[in-house]
């Protein structure tokens, strides 16, 4: 595969997006088509929505098909490329579906690689900052091993996203796949769900309703949060690219909870007051990627800093949520 880093372009000629009507994975349909890929987006829209790629829809080279990867999966003709996004990702979406989301994990992963075992396609992990857990290193490196609670809540998706990466590992061990793990920290941006239950889309609706924003614990909690297109930036080099990872892509900007609600409305110019209220269960204390591997192996940096990044989910928040909401 070409790698340009001045515009990502993958030159794979058809890839396959598992989970691409979800939040990254229609931002990933969308710049794959740009590059000129054809582009097989599979989604079971458990948590994501075909209107997230409504607009794509028409499009040469891009087809929708509704599909649950833990059941039978069958793409006919060639792919070169396996981007492999289902997964519930949200703390709310994997509580309410915990099963799901250990089957999408596990079973679904297998599925995918099989697949890409099959068609000989370079083949890319989604997984998570959350396997590090409650992280005793930081920031945390892609050495690190993690301080997980394989029986806790978030377990459902922690270990499911820690087997998948191991799947994965066997599968180009063992099978001679081509395979890379990408650990994405906290991505944010347009088409994130009002409701989702993540930080940012509950503190910008919340703003923008003009609500408590309701910052867990006493806010001192650290995230690390990355805009939308850098991360696709990323994952894109690491397609294009011949590493296996895993590596971590993500924003090292690290600010509270606090911080992060308190900046939120300054940049919605809403007169919210903050309220507290109790931290989730093993609620990670700090998130931070160390993306010197990054740096060094694919020459990714993020680009979009924190303010603009803002602004700019802001906007979007804004266009969906005051043009549907019920009149008072």
């Amino acid at each position: 595969m070409r790698h340009d880093l001045d515009g990502i372009a993958v030159a794979a000629r058809r890839v396959l997006v598992t989970g691409g009507a979800g939040f990254i994975g229609s931002h990933l349909c969308e710049r794959l088509l740009g590059e000129g890929a054809s582009v097989i987006c599979m989604d079971n829209f458990l948590t994501g929505s075909p209107g997230n790629v409504e607009h794509l829809l028409g499009r040469p080279g891009f087809r929708l098909v509704e599909c649950d990867l833990t059941g039978y999966v069958h793409v006919p003709g060639p792919v070169d490329l396996v981007l492999h996004f289902a997964s519930a990702a949200s703390p709310a979406d994997y509580l309410r579906h915990p099963i799901a989301t250990l089957k999408v994990g596990s079973i679904g992963t297998l599925h995918a690689l099989g697949l890409a075992k099959e068609k000989g396609a370079r083949f890319v992990l989604a997984s998570t900052s959350e396997v590090y857990g409650d992280p005793l290193e930081h920031p945390q490196r892609e050495t690190y091993w993690g301080n997980v609670n394989p029986v806790g809540p978030r377990s459902v998706y922690d270990e499911a996203k820690r087997f998948a990466e191991s799947l994965t590992t066997a599968y180009r061990n063992s099978h001679g796949v081509d395979t890379a793990i990408v650990r994405i920290f906290n991505t944010y941006g347009p088409r994130m769900r009002p409701h989702d239950g993540r930080a940012i889309p509950t503190f910008v609706r919340q703003a923008i309703y003009g609500e408590p924003l309701t910052v867990t614990g006493d806010g001192t909690q650290t995230r690390s949060i990355c805009y939308v297109d850098d991360t696709v930036r990323g994952v894109l080099a690491l397609a294009a690219s011949d590493f296996a990872g895993p590596v971590n892509i993500g924003n090292p900007a690290e600010l509270s909870m606090l911080t992060l609600a308190e900046t939120i409305r300054r940049l919605t110019g809403s007169d919210s007051s903050v309220k507290f209220v109790d931290r989730p269960v093993d609620d990670p204390e700090v998130r931070r990627p160390d993306t010197a591997l990054a740096a060094a192996r694919l020459g990714w940096t993020p680009q979009v800093d924190v303010t603009s990044g803002l602004r700019r989910t802001i906007a979007w928040f804004e266009q969906q949520l005051l043009a549907t909401r019920p009149a008072s």
